[in-house]
């Protein structure tokens, strides 16, 4: 995290439930740390959002480049995950002129969000 405050990006945590490579809009844990000096202030907010969403949620920290010609994420890792995680499922369609199309359904987004995950 000192790395990319030292470099000046923004950095901010999410959280989700499903966390489909589609699904691009986690929800935000506070507002980006735009001015936090050093690393021990995100940390502190990582550890104030894990102890909320102990292994019930993805968090994922992310370091954003505002400046001039980026303007774009330059880091983005997943920090904590559920406990119980039920996968996904890989489903294959035969379609026309010999195609094959894959599709990944994750086997916990039928249930309700906040119920996904628990087993």
């Amino acid at each position: 995290m000192q790395y990319c405050l030292d470099h000046g990006w923004a950095v901010n945590l999410e959280y989700t439930d499903e966390p489909h490579p589609r699904n691009t809009y986690w929800e935000m844990w506070g507002i980006p740390m735009f001015d936090v000096p050093d690393a021990a202030g995100v940390m502190m907010e990582l550890a104030a959002c894990r102890k909320v969403h102990a292994g019930s949620k993805y968090i994922r920290m992310s370091a954003f480049d505002a400046s001039h010609g980026w303007e774009s994420l330059r880091l983005s890792f997943i920090t904590d995950r559920p406990a119980y995680e039920p996968g996904f499922a890989l489903e294959r369609q035969e379609r026309a002129g010999r195609q094959i199309a894959y599709t990944t359904r994750s086997y916990s987004a039928g249930r309700p969000e906040g119920e996904r995950y628990g087993g």
